[in-house]
C-alpha cells in the first residue's frame, strides 16, 4: 500500500488537479491546449534532447531491451486490431485505429514519472532508450497500417512520404534526432545552454501531466465498452506481461527491465486519440479507452510495482 501511497498516487493526483481545474472552469479549453502544447511542442523535446544527448548509447541502447518492449506492444497491436476486426466485426480502419490505442503507451506522461518516482532519476536511461524510438516505430507501423487499411490506391512512395511527413513535424522526434546528432558526434554544449534547456525540462513533467487531467475531462465514456474493455486489457495486463516473459528470457539487468515493465504497463497516451482524430476513424472509442485506462492504471502500476518488488527488482 505504501507504493501507491507514496509513488504512483501523487502523480495521479496532479492528473487529477488539472482535471479538477477544468471541470470547475479555473482555466477554459485554450490555456489547457496552451498548456499542453508548451509542455510536448517545448518542454518535453528540451527534457529529451538532454537525455539523448547524454545517454550512452552503446550501455542504455540495448537490443534485448527494445526487443522485449516493442515485442510487447507489436503483439498489443495485433492483437488490438485483429479482436477490433475478428470479435466486434469493426472495419479494417477502426480495427487499426484501436491497435494504435494498445500499440501507443504513455511513456512519457505516465512511464517517465512512475520510474522517477519508484526508482530515482538514475533508473530512466532504459526509460530514454524505449522512448527515444517510441513515436517513429508507432507512427511507422500505424500510418503503414491505416494506409493499407483505407485502400485508395497510394503506393509505397506515397505511404513513404506520409510516414516522413508525419515524422518531420513532430518535435519529439526532432528532438531525439537532434540529441542522437549532439551524442554521436560528440558536439560540445555550452553550459548556459545546458541549463536553461535543463530548467525548461524540469517544467516537462508536472506541465505536461496537470494538462492531461485538463484533456480528459473533454472527454466522455463513450463508445462500445465491450470493445473499451478489451483494448484496457491489452494495453495494462499483456503488453506488460509479454514484456516480462521475455525481458527474464533475454536476461535484462535491474534498471532496463524495471524500465520495460513499468513503461509497458503504462495506460495509451493522448497519442492514441490524436490518430483517430487524424484519420476520423474509432474517436469515440480510443477517447474512452485513454481516459478508462489511465484511471484503471492507478491500481494495475501498482500491482505491476509490487510484483516488481515482490521478485527483487
Amino acid at each position: 500500500m505504501s507504493t501507491l501511497v507514496d509513488i504512483v498516487l501523487p502523480v495521479f493526483l496532479v492528473i487529477g488537479f488539472g482535471y479538477l481545474v477544468r471541470w470547475r472552469r479555473l482555466l477554459d479549453d485554450g490555456a489547457v491546449d496552451g498548456l499542453m502544447r508548451f509542455a510536448q511542442s517545448v518542454a518535453i523535446p528540451c527534457l529529451l534532447f538532454l537525455a539523448i544527448a547524454r545517454l550512452d548509447l552503446s550501455a542504455e541502447f540495448d537490443l534485448a531491451l527494445l526487443g522485449s518492449f516493442y515485442t510487447g506492444a507489436v503483439s498489443g497491436f495485433t492483437a488490438g486490431l485483429l479482436g477490433a476486426r475478428l470479435l466486434f466485426g469493426r472495419p479494417w480502419p477502426d480495427a487499426v485505429a484501436f491497435g494504435f490505442v494498445t500499440l501507443f503507451s504513455n511513456s512519457l506522461l505516465l512511464g517517465l514519472p512512475i520510474t522517477e518516482r519508484a526508482f530515482g532519476p538514475d533508473a530512466l536511461a532504459g526509460n530514454y532508450a524505449i522512448i527515444s524510438i517510441h513515436a517513429p516505430i508507432c507512427y511507422a507501423i500505424g500510418i503503414t497500417a491505416m494506409e493499407i487499411a483505407r485502400a485508395q490506391g497510394a503506393g509505397p512512395w506515397d505511404t513513404l512520404r506520409q510516414i516522413t511527413r508525419a515524422m518531420t513535424r513532430n518535435m519529439l522526434v526532432l528532438a531525439i534526432a537532434a540529441g542522437f546528432v549532439v551524442n554521436l558526434m560528440h558536439v560540445p554544449l555550452p553550459g548556459v545552454l545546458v541549463e536553461a534547456l535543463t530548467l525548461l525540462g524540469r517544467a516537462a513533467l508536472p506541465t505536461a501531466l496537470f494538462a492531461l487531467g485538463g484533456v480528459l475531462y473533454l472527454y466522455r465514456p463513450e463508445g462500445d465498452l465491450r470493445i473499451v474493455t478489451y483494448l484496457c486489457l491489452i494495453s495494462l495486463f499483456v503488453h506488460p506481461a509479454i514484456t516480462w516473459g521475455l525481458g527474464l528470457a533475454l536476461g535484462l539487468n535491474v534498471d532496463q527491465f524495471r524500465s520495460a515493465i513499468v513503461t509497458a504497463a503504462s495506460a495509451p497516451g493522448i497519442n492514441a486519440y490524436i490518430f483517430a482524430n487524424l484519420y476520423g476513424v474509432g474517436k469515440r472509442v480510443a477517447a474512452t479507452t485513454v481516459l478508462v485506462a489511465t484511471g484503471l492504471s492507478i491500481l494495475t502500476v501498482w500491482g505491476w510495482l509490487a510484483m516488481l518488488a515482490a521478485f527483487g527488482y
